[in-house]
């Protein structure tokens, strides 16, 4: 005979209050070197995986750093990039400057020549 929703429903919630209870009676009920010997298990696998999210923490940090490197090799690139830019400019402007020099130069010549 297969069970209604109903039953099922009464079911879950018989189990759901007894849950805890049973849990303690059952640990309760175990011998003292048993239940220590559960909670050494348990603490070793608490260590374990600490310690494997401390390595995959580390390989993050690691792969974050060297990330991090190559962006400021980037910047330093593009620092030397505005400075060649710069260079350029400072040459460009001299020689505007000196050209205006010597035409201004020349107008003044001709102006006196005349």
């Amino acid at each position: 005979m297969p069970l209604s929703k109903e039953d099922l429903e009464q079911i879950d919630k018989h189990v759901r209050s007894q849950l805890e209870d049973w849990l303690t009676e059952f640990t309760q009920s175990m011998p003292k070197y048993v239940y220590e010997m559960e909670m050494r298990e348990r603490i070793v696998r608490v260590e374990e995986e600490l310690k494997n999210q401390r390595e995959l923490m580390k390989q993050g940090f690691d792969y974050m750093e060297k990330r991090f490197e190559q962006i400021d090799k980037r910047f330093e690139q593009v620092d030397k990039r505005f400075e060649d830019v710069n260079s350029k400019f400072n040459m460009m402007f001299a020689f505007m400057s000196l050209g205006f020099t010597i035409l201004a130069v020349m107008m003044t010549l001709f102006r006196f020549m005349q």
